[in-house]
């Protein structure tokens, strides 16, 4: 819990991405239950170090909440696309229950990010600032195909 509340400053919950990442989790959060939460405790389950990565089997089903988090992250790029760009940007995935699938987000008539998805159960990022940056990666990525095709993505 001290090291959470350590990173809770950094530059990272400055990024975009971070932003509409809690935004979506404190929506959801119907009862005010976390509305006391910092932004940092809301994001911890995002968090898996490579040693907690290592402790996990090689071949695993991902667990609802797993399967959910995957879920928010690529929500999250979506709605900082929007933010940018103002066109809507819709996630759109399809995992199996082993853990393997592909996630892409359409914009207008285009597929703006299209990425596989393997090892769902180990899905997380070492620290704040490293799943800022791949959100941002991702936001960046679609943005630019999205400059490249102006009259697909606003179709």
């Amino acid at each position: 819990m001290t090291a959470l509340a350590a990173t809770d400053s950094t530059d990272a919950f400055d990024s975009p991405f971070l932003q509409s990442l809690v935004s979506l989790i404190r929506a959801e959060d119907s009862y005010g239950a976390w509305e006391k939460r910092s932004d940092a405790r809301l994001l911890e389950d995002f968090i898996v170090t490579r040693a907690e990565k290592r402790a996990m089997p090689m071949m695993a089903d991902p667990d609802p909440d797993t399967i959910d988090r995957v879920e928010k992250f690529y929500k999250a790029v979506g709605l900082t696309i929007e933010k940018r760009c103002g066109l809507m940007a819709t996630p759109m995935m399809k995992i199996s229950h082993e853990g393997f699938g592909r996630v892409v987000l359409l914009v207008g008539r285009l597929v703006a990010f299209s990425k596989s998805l393997r090892d769902v159960h180990r899905f997380g990022f070492e620290d704040f600032e490293t799943l800022a940056a791949e959100g941002m990666k991702a936001v960046d990525q679609a943005v630019a195909l999205m400059e490249t095709f102006p009259d697909v993505a606003k179709a």
